[in-house]
């Protein structure tokens, strides 16, 4: 669901690879012609309603230390494979960009197979292979049928890919090119601008403090040999939660784990992340650039991942500016007064304290006043907390609009991903909805005095100043 992000990847649409390879192949006996249909509409996985459906998973670690979270799901003919290494930005020390190049350029080539036999490979089976990278880790993903005709060569490859890049020097320097024209976009972007700026400033000292793209100077130094290395220490089992979702049984979901496993070396968990700098006072930066839109963040530190107040934060934040146009401030700052199209709130919880954020654009005359307002409602919220009515509404929204977060297999492996990553009880799904259910006018209240301090917020604008 969008308000647990952190991470999630969306469900690829597959279904006409994997029906193409499903006929071509003469068919499958693991499932019928209808459950394949049912692939150009991945909804739902069980007739079960979603909003308080039961999530049996199982999990275990392998034999060489990665951590294994599977849900058995019968009715697509499919296994979906999600890797969650603890190899994001946060792990590329002075090297910003390190982290984002590597998983860039995992499918580039292996020692085996070089980039188009590897996507000729996955086309022939109808595989799906995707990897990205964020601040806390790098993520692999493989979506394949389940039918071991299909399976076990596209997780040949699949294993390959992860345990043995080679980083070719080509496709390297590619890479480095489509890296530099980022950054030249990024730098067009206000709202790039402001979010490189308030992390900088937010996170100073910080392993959350760079940008996961990296900067110029900073991918200007970057060597093939920095992604080796790099590539050698944190793409190890015992840095590596596995999450699996589909049409096997948990004999064979332990089969793929461990041939996925194996295929790296053991190898030391990532250290621990230091606790993120808190302000002492508020602290405003502007960036002069010539645009007729300001782009303003607002925010500090927030609050961890698996922090019980987690629930509470999320409900008063969709009441605050998560909700869309029922939230205060989109009712007070763009409703009332025209002065922005949009303006959300969030808190992003990660492995250390990651931010809370409003954010917003305004034309450049107005921005001073946009902020103060700002401000101003969120002080106000802070110290007086919502109404019973709006927590009873907020609750409303956030409980209706889980169903479709889990529905399919590819939301499901993301969440298992997550659960496993963050260390966050297995019981996670079946009690998310009661724990929503369960927040209280007075929980929001406590839970914002403790986590956002008004008069201790950094506020970043990015545009012209005012004439």
């Amino acid at each position: 669901m969008s308000r647990l992000m952190w991470g999630m990847v969306m469900a690829a649409t597959l279904t006409a690879p994997l029906a193409q390879a499903y006929k071509a192949n003469g068919g499958s006996p693991t499932g019928p012609i209808t459950a394949l249909e049912r692939l150009d509409s991945p909804k739902t996985l069980s007739t079960t309603p979603a909003t308080r459906r039961h999530f049996a998973i199982e999990t275990w670690t392998t034999t060489n230390g990665a951590r294994v979270l599977f849900v058995q799901a019968e009715e697509l003919p499919l296994l979906d494979i999600r890797l969650v290494f603890d190899a994001g930005a946060a792990r590329d020390g002075e090297m910003g960009g390190l982290a984002s190049t590597v998983s860039r350029m995992l499918d580039e080539g292996t020692t085996q197979r070089d980039t188009t036999a590897i996507a000729a490979a996955f086309e022939q089976v109808g595989a799906s292979f995707g990897a990205s990278s964020y601040r806390d880790m790098a993520v692999a993903e493989l979506r394949v049928l389940s039918d071991p005709a299909f399976l076990a060569p596209a997780l040949d490859v699949f294993r390959d890919v992860i345990a043995h890049p080679v980083f070719p020097a080509d496709a390297f320097a590619r890479t480095q090119q489509g890296s530099e024209v980022g950054q030249r976009q990024q730098d067009q972007s206000p709202a790039a601008l402001a979010s490189r700026i308030f992390y900088q400033e937010l996170y100073k000292g910080h392993p959350y403090a760079h940008p996961p793209s990296g900067s110029r100077a900073t991918l200007s130094k970057l060597t093939r040999e920095d992604l080796v290395q790099f590539h050698q220490r944190f793409y190890v089992a015992r840095n590596l939660t596995i999450a699996l979702v589909g049409s096997v049984d948990r004999e064979q979901a332990e089969q793929v784990a461990e041939a996925v496993s194996n295929a790296l070396p053991a190898g030391e968990p990532a250290p621990a992340l230091s606790a993120a700098p808190r302000l002492k006072k508020a602290r405003y930066l502007h960036h002069e650039f010539p645009s007729q839109q300001t782009h303003i963040l607002l925010g500090a530190a927030g609050v961890r991942r698996g922090d019980p107040d987690y629930y509470a934060l999320q409900v008063g934040n969709e009441i605050l500016g998560g909700g869309g146009f029922t939230s205060r401030l989109m009712q007070e700052v763009r409703q009332k007064r025209g002065l922005t199209y949009g303006v959300y709130s969030g808190f992003t919880a990660m492995r250390a304290e990651g931010p809370f954020m409003i954010s917003l654009s305004t034309r450049s005359d107005q921005s001073q006043e946009a902020l103060r307002l700002t401000r101003q409602i969120l002080a106000d919220f802070v110290k007086n907390g919502p109404d019973a009515a709006s927590v009873q509404e907020a609750k409303a929204s956030l409980v209706q609009g889980f169903p479709m977060s889990a529905a399919s297999n590819a939301s499901i492996v993301g969440y298992l991903g997550a659960i496993g990553f963050y260390d966050l009880p297995l019981d996670y799904l079946d009690q998310y909805l009661g724990r929503i259910e369960a927040v209280t006018v007075e929980d929001i209240r406590a839970a914002f005095r403790k986590h956002v301090q008004p008069d201790r917020l950094l506020a970043v604008t990015v545009g012209k100043l005012a004439p």
